[in-house]
């Protein structure tokens, strides 16, 4: 994950939202954004990874608790675990990472990524075999 160019893109989220109440979004406005489920959302602020502000029954998210969200997704699409992401999102944000946090994050990153690197080829392979399928049955149609 790219934390480097946070602040920067904390800077345009923030400098680009309109002013006033419109800074906040519904959560049906991030479901559609990010393609998520409502109660996915509400999964996540269950378990402490958002936090909305609440004016009676509506949810109403943040520019931060919306790149909170891409941060959670982000984490989640490269298979980390919620506990991971947590502290991924405290790195992100320069909050407090409990003892070991980061070098358990930098751990995890790299065992992530051997992980991809590993699948990435094994689906390099299948795909050779697939086309080398392909290619038999358009030589038999052929014939």
């Amino acid at each position: 994950m790219d934390f480097t160019s946070y602040e920067a893109e904390r800077t345009a989220d923030l400098s680009t939202a309109p002013s006033g109440e419109s800074d906040f979004f519904t959560i049906g406005d991030l479901a559609r954004e990010f393609g998520v489920t409502l109660r996915a959302l509400r999964f996540y602020e269950d378990k402490g990874l958002l936090a909305p502000r609440r004016e009676g029954l509506t949810r109403l998210y943040s520019p931060a608790e919306r790149s909170r969200l891409a941060i959670i997704l982000k984490g989640k699409k490269l298979g980390f675990t919620l506990a991971e992401i947590k502290a991924m999102v405290a790195l992100r944000e320069g909050g407090a990472m409990p003892a070991g946090g980061l070098a358990l994050t930098k751990e995890k990153c790299a065992e992530q990524l051997g992980l991809l690197e590993q699948q990435k080829v094994e689906i390099e392979e299948a795909i050779s075999e697939l086309r080398q399928m392909v290619a038999a049955f358009s030589a038999r149609s052929a014939a």
